[in-house]
């Protein structure tokens, strides 16, 4: 028998390490040629890793949420034949940091955990099940002097219950157990637990999650926010949006957010200081000519920020359809790296769960986001006369190191008269 070392290899975007994820194989573990053995993150893209030989698992680099060295041994396989040891990967000449001294294998390759480190399982919680003598638990023994601790009585009082309708079990004196077991016989009697009781859960942040953690605490922690927020009246843009989508063909359906950032291309060139990125290390705003757009999409790993790449040079439809080729990719795991970088101003959403209004964060180095809200349908005033309006209030938050009050109002102002007169998106 013979050892095989698996070492990362450089996983292709010039970095140093990546973080474990998950792991799919234990110590232990027979495992064939090609099975995948792990997830690995880099920023925001997670690839998979592939057992290139066949064997029994005999140690792991760690645990799930560890940073490994590109280069350095993952996975130890015991193999038939000869000892051998995966060469690393070539590497950009970019120099890896020292690994951590908390890491399983600092210092050496061959520091490695062959312990399986498995999360302990929290003690079930028991309800005792009601006395088997119902009669005796329920013999009402009014102004009866109960024995019980200050702690059980007080709870009793908050329960509305009489311990003088309780049995004690065990010594006479009444205990926790015994509420419980009363409440439980008397379930239809107006004691029934305002809900189930569930175990604590302690849950290691990792992953997207840990990245999404990092990202928002920089973004609240180095930049001043302000928002601002406006009431915009959208019922000639909803009843266009319902004329398109009436005529529509086979081009995809719009939503709103199509025709939101056509009105975003239309007024963000009056307004550059709100398409741009601060470098606050240099001292250097950017503004882009190019229109990135960053939409923030909820996923099943956490909140992913895909871009639509010079979205002023597509047309509704065509926004559309990127809107939903990246939103899928996004919630599929399959958005690449470069779909997922380099937006200059973004867009968030929470659609029907709108709600009247939010101060979103800023995805930094940007320096503003936009908030559309959810979309109401009240009575307004038009000059002497009432009539219904479809309202939505518009949200954006901006840094103010780099954009005045001034400036986000005014634009948002100019926004407001894109959306409100929508003709003018489509108008040169």
């Amino acid at each position: 028998m013979a050892r095989f070392e698996f070492r990362l290899p450089d996983i292709g975007e010039g970095i140093a390490e990546a973080e474990v994820v998950a792991w799919h194989v234990k110590v232990g573990d027979t495992i064939a040629e090609d099975q995948g053995i792990a997830d690995m993150m880099t920023d925001k893209a997670t690839v998979e890793m592939e057992s290139p030989v066949s064997g029994v698992v005999i140690a792991l680099a760690g645990e799930v949420g560890d940073m490994i060295p590109i280069g350095s041994t993952l996975v130890v396989i015991e193999t038939e034949g000869e000892e051998e040891a995966s060469p690393p990967a070539p590497t950009a000449p970019v120099t890896a940091p020292p690994p951590a001294a908390s890491h399983p294998l600092a210092g050496t390759d061959l520091e490695i955990t062959t312990e399986q480190h498995m999360p302990e399982t929290p003690a079930a919680h028991f309800i005792p099940a009601p006395h088997p003598d119902a009669t005796e638990i329920n013999v009402p023994t009014p102004g009866a002097q109960a024995l019980a601790s200050p702690a059980v009585r007080a709870r009793a009082k908050e329960l509305g219950i009489d311990l003088g309708e309780v049995k004690a079990r065990e010594g006479g004196r009444i205990r926790h157990a015994d509420l419980d077991a009363f409440l439980t016989y008397n379930a239809g009697q107006g004691f029934a637990p305002a809900g189930a009781t569930r175990a604590d859960e302690a849950i290691k942040v990792v992953g997207m999650r840990r990245r999404i953690a990092e990202n928002m605490a920089a973004s609240k922690r180095a930049i001043p926010h302000f928002t601002y927020v406006d009431e915009i009246d959208v019922t000639a843009l909803e009843g266009m949006r319902g004329d398109l989508n009436a005529n529509r063909g086979n081009r995809p359906k719009l939503t709103m957010l199509p025709l939101m950032i056509v009105a975003i291309c239309k007024s963000i060139p009056q307004f550059p200081m709100i398409n741009a990125r601060f470098d606050d290390e240099a001292g250097i705003v950017t503004r882009y000519g190019a229109i990135h757009l960053g939409m923030a999409t909820q996923t099943d790993a956490g909140l992913m920020v895909p871009v639509i790449r010079n979205a002023q040079s597509l047309n509704v439809w065509q926004l559309a359809a990127e809107i939903t080729r990246l939103a899928e990719a996004a919630r599929s795991g399959k958005a690449k790296s470069e779909e997922l970088s380099g937006s200059t101003l973004t867009i968030t959403s929470l659609g029907p769960l709108g709600g009247i209004a939010t101060t979103p964060v800023i995805n930094r180095p940007e320096v503003a986001i936009i908030g559309p809200n959810k979309i109401v349908e009240r009575p307004v005033f038009d000059g002497d006369d009432i009539r219904r309006a479809k309202l939505m209030n518009l949200s954006i938050s901006c840094d103010h190191r780099v954009v005045d009050g001034w400036d986000a109002a005014s634009y948002v102002q100019l926004l407001k008269k894109f959306l409100e007169t929508p003709v003018l998106l489509f108008a040169d």
